[in-house]
């Protein structure tokens, strides 16, 4: 995996979450909610988002069955990654690097994190991003 800063996203049918992380990638941070409108703006949202952060990868929250299997919900998001990153490569014109990262249990965690810390101006599901990127680089750091 490259260096550098990475995005998290929780995408839901209302709101994506979004969250990133420092490019040493210690610390995570809540970015912003954004409500869901049209593809085309969701997608141009990101894209900004994206570039102004300087991101090296995507993770994408996805939505496992509480038994592991990948449910409806999972193919739809898997769907709009896929549709998300060539948006992607076509505005950067070059393809960025996307993961999933297993997302149970994340809205309860986001929960945890803002009963503890306070409400958060960015909102649950930037909160809930937050807890997977969290997730994700505590895995990489134990698989290194």
């Amino acid at each position: 995996m490259p260096p550098g800063k990475i995005i998290a996203l929780d995408v839901g049918d209302a709101r994506i979450g979004v969250a990133t992380c420092d490019p040493l990638r210690l610390t995570v941070r809540p970015i912003r909610t954004l409500q869901r409108r049209t593809r085309r703006a969701d997608f141009d949202a990101l894209a900004k988002i994206y570039a102004e952060e300087e991101a090296v990868l995507i993770v994408c929250g996805l939505p496992y069955n509480m038994d592991g299997t990948e449910g409806p919900q999972a193919k739809k998001i898997r769907n709009w990654a896929a549709r998300f990153t060539r948006a992607l490569r076509n505005i950067r014109g070059k393809d960025v690097p996307l993961d999933f990262w297993d997302e149970r249990l994340s809205s309860f965690a986001a929960d945890q994190w803002i009963a503890e810390e306070g409400s958060h101006a960015a909102g649950q599901d930037a909160v809930a991003a937050a807890v997977i990127l969290r997730s994700f680089l505590d895995d990489q750091r134990t698989q290194s």
